[in-house]
């Protein structure tokens, strides 16, 4: 009867041991399968950030790019012009693509950033269609709200 009961014994011990070493590895993986997931999301994480940057690098890059011929039809912006002169054919794609940058300005970026965008925007829908008084710089003019939209920018891309 001892010698059952030491085997008795013995086997409770031994199936403890395989209990306890198949809960102590079922641990060791769920543990290690959680680090990969968050690893995993931290990756995925981190190459969100860096798509979004390029995308709104690439973003500013065209706004400014545009904003740039337009500020060169507005200081080549003849005195008398109509619809049939290649200036205004020119000016009228080029304005068309600083809208469509603007409204793009406003979906990728925060309302700061676009606000700044859009008054920079209308100065120059202002200057290349109206013109400016006698004496006034068109430079001068858009100075101040092209210098705080890129102000504004640089805040937000750090």
């Amino acid at each position: 009867m001892t010698a059952m009961s030491g085997q008795v014994w013995v086997s409770l011990i031994s199936v403890g041991g395989v209990v306890l070493g198949g809960l102590l590895s079922y641990l060791v993986q769920h543990r290690t399968q959680l680090s990969a997931e968050r690893a995993e999301q931290q990756r995925q994480q981190i190459a969100l950030s860096e798509t979004r940057r390029a995308e709104q690098l690439a973003l500013l890059e065209r706004f400014i790019e545009v904003g740039a011929a337009a500020e060169r039809a507005a200081f080549s912006r003849p005195d008398e012009w109509d619809e049939t002169q290649d200036w205004y054919l020119t000016t009228q794609d080029v304005m068309n693509r600083l809208w469509v940058a603007e409204r793009l300005i406003r979906i990728q970026f925060p309302l700061p950033v676009h606000d700044s965008a859009r008054a920079y925007s209308l100065d120059l829908n202002r200057t290349v269609w109206e013109g400016l008084p006698d004496g006034e710089s068109v430079r001068d003019y858009l100075e101040n709200n092209r210098l705080a939209f890129l102000d504004a920018a640089r805040a937000v891309m750090g």
